[in-house]
Formats: C-alpha cells, sequence, structure tokens
C-alpha cells in the first residue's frame, strides 16, 4: 500500500529525470577516468558491435 509520501516511478522520472541523468553522466565519467588512469581498456556497443577502448583513446 502507497502512503502520501511514496512517489511512483513513472513521477520519479518525470520530476527528477535530470538529477538522474546528471548522476549517471558523472558516474560513466568517473568509471572512464579510473579505467584511463589504471591504463585498462573499456567496452562500449557502437553500431550493434561491442568495441574495446584503449585507455588513451577515451577522451577524458
Amino acid at each position: 500500500m502507497k502512503t502520501d509520501t511514496q512517489k511512483d516511478t513513472n513521477c520519479i522520472l518525470v520530476e527528477d529525470g535530470g538529477l538522474i541523468d546528471k548522476a549517471l553522466e558523472e558516474g560513466v565519467r568517473k568509471a572512464m577516468l579510473q579505467h584511463k588512469k589504471d591504463g585498462l581498456p573499456v567496452v562500449v556497443e557502437r553500431d550493434g558491435k561491442i568495441e574495446w577502448v584503449k585507455p588513451e583513446d577515451l577522451g577524458y
């Protein structure tokens, strides 16, 4: 049973979507910087294909 203070998922996405997007972007940025620092490649999907990106090519 929902209380008055609980929001449904759609409401959260509509009202707080920008904050969620910013948090995701910052998390990805931090992960990419850590990979680059550690000299580790990253796996990405481009045009339906899986690719390994070298740390020096990450662009962060």
